[in-house]
């Protein structure tokens, strides 16, 4: 796709959305926020990471807040923050792993955004987590397993997301310039069911 091709999708997309936000979904290691950022950029929106909101707001880390509170309290907190920032649109939001499993946060985002699944496969998940020391859910002697089950619980759920983009070993730009062309198509999609 052209520069100018692409310039005339971005804006098309930007007036299509509205005051709607991109929600992106997705397990741990999925890139919603290396890849949210890269299209927050793209699409001139801000863009905001859902659990480094809930860290400003209860000036806690995430596993900290699990270790204090527990994943339910952790959850709700969750869910409040996302449905404030949503409500803040037109933005780019990176939500938590788990965000889009509470029924509520997701009638929120249906009501106020589109909603973008990052789905990935577990090599590659386990690839991108293995860097990071700071996943509450995989501090377990066989966090692949743990992982897997994840997967199990929550690919059902995702799937009801607007949009399903794959995400893979691929540069950010590459993964949000698909997630646009598939906004746009969305968006074309529910023009055509108004008229």
């Amino acid at each position: 796709m052209g520069a100018t091709d692409m310039a005339e999708l971005v804006e098309r997309v930007r007036a299509g959305i509205g005051t709607k936000t991109l929600v992106l979904v997705g397990l741990m290691g999925a890139g919603k926020t290396s890849v949210g950022r890269k299209l927050a950029q793209i699409l001139q929106l801000p863009f905001a990471d859902s659990d480094h909101e809930i860290e400003s707001v209860s000036r806690m880390t995430v596993p900290e807040l699990f270790e204090a509170y527990g994943e339910v309290e952790f959850r709700a907190l969750e869910q409040r923050v996302v449905t404030r920032l949503i409500a803040d649109g037109p933005a780019v939001i990176g939500t938590g792993g788990g965000a889009f499993m509470n029924a509520d946060t997701r009638a929120a985002i249906r009501a106020n955004g589109i909603s973008i699944w990052l789905k990935a496969d577990l090599d590659t998940l386990m690839d991108r987590v293995a860097r990071r020391q700071n996943r509450p859910l995989l501090k377990n002697s066989d966090p692949r397993a743990v992982m897997r089950k994840l997967m199990e619980d929550r690919y059902p759920v995702y799937g009801e997301a607007d949009v399903t983009i794959v995400s893979r070993d691929a540069r950010h730009g590459t993964i949000a310039a698909e997630i646009i062309e598939a906004v746009d198509a969305r968006l074309a999609q529910n023009i055509t069911k108004v008229t």
